[in-house]
């Protein structure tokens, strides 16, 4: 499930791109969420993580009750994306709770960039919570990038308990199984990084680790700012998986749902649905933070700059069970 791709070279600032994959629609709509507001980290556990946002931020839910993907007002995106052998270990209640659903929310609403993320994780020593997920009733298990206006970016996956944490500008790319470690491995084995064999075409996640990063790092500058979006698109779209009947044992070759572009330099998140030919987007600099808005991407003739069309609403309600 997901690709995502980070380009520091467009000329035009850094951007990030990022395909959802997966079985079937996730009623993604996109939420304002505001600063200055109280989180608690996992309602139903005892010694539950709390905070309050420094930041707004724009993000994507999957059904309206967890944050996938998105980017706050200071230039940090955090994203979700699936990997099977995530295991965050037995409950240590000594350490603060933090449901999955609040993971890349957490940082969002905290952090300016990718070094804050990473002290605020020494700091806390919060515990990352599992969820079910609730169409499948499997445990939701995914891994977490995160990327800042200058152009750093950390890979944060937990394996047996443990958290993985890479942190280079140079990892740009990531998708799913295997771990980041052996996605790395797996690249040498192919032309342009060492390797012998040709550039593999399946969808199958480590392909798709191979093809995003091949392309990503021929992408030349830019000629202008929409140009950079339109050469990131291509990216994306060469990673992503076409229409068709999903294997439900392996949601990490399932259809692309959706994708979206955040650029960090100028403050500019685009969403493009696979259901639908128009791509909206939404700029940062224009939105009010100090409330909680909506944007319903069921809503018909969305297109091009939607941030007039965010509506006031009541808080997104996260689940933590």
């Amino acid at each position: 499930m997901c690709t995502r791709a980070l380009w520091t070279a467009s000329g035009h600032g850094v951007q990030v791109g990022r395909n959802m994959d997966w079985r079937e629609e996730m009623d993604t709509n996109l939420w304002v969420s505001p600063r200055g507001i109280q989180r608690v980290g996992h309602g139903a556990d005892a010694n539950p993580l709390t905070w309050t946002a420094d930041y707004g931020s724009v993000v994507a839910t999957v059904w309206d009750m967890a944050t996938s993907d998105g980017v706050n007002e200071v230039g940090l995106a955090a994203h979700l994306l699936w990997l099977a052998e995530s295991d965050y270990g037995e409950r240590e209640m000594s350490r603060p709770a933090l449901a999955v659903s609040l993971w890349a929310q957490l940082f969002l609403d905290t952090c300016a960039t990718v070094a804050d993320c990473l002290k605020l994780m020494e700091e806390r020593n919060f515990q990352i919570c599992s969820l079910i997920e609730p169409r499948s009733q499997r445990e939701a298990t995914v891994h977490l990038a995160l990327d800042d206006r200058s152009g750093d970016s950390a890979i944060i996956q937990y394996v047996d308990g443990t958290a993985h944490v890479y942190h280079d500008r140079a990892y740009t790319v990531m998708t799913n199984s295997p771990t980041f470690d052996e996605q790395l491995e797996l690249r040498q084995r192919y032309e342009g990084f060492g390797g012998t064999e040709p550039l593999p075409g399946t969808t199958e996640a480590a392909d798709r680790f191979v093809r995003a990063s091949y392309y990503l790092d021929r992408l030349p500058p830019a000629e202008t700012r929409p140009r950079a979006y339109a050469a990131l698109l291509s990216v994306m779209r060469n990673a992503a998986q076409p229409f068709g009947e999903p294997d439900p044992l392996r949601p990490n070759i399932s259809a692309t749902i959706w994708r979206t572009l955040a650029d960090l330099t100028a403050g500019v998140y685009l969403f493009e649905s696979s259901f639908s030919p128009n791509i909206v987007w939404t700029n940062l600099e224009e939105i009010d933070f100090g409330r909680w808005q909506k944007l319903d991407l069921s809503s018909e003739g969305l297109i091009g700059n939607v941030t007039p069309a965010f509506v006031r609403v009541d808080a997104l309600q996260f689940t933590t069970s």
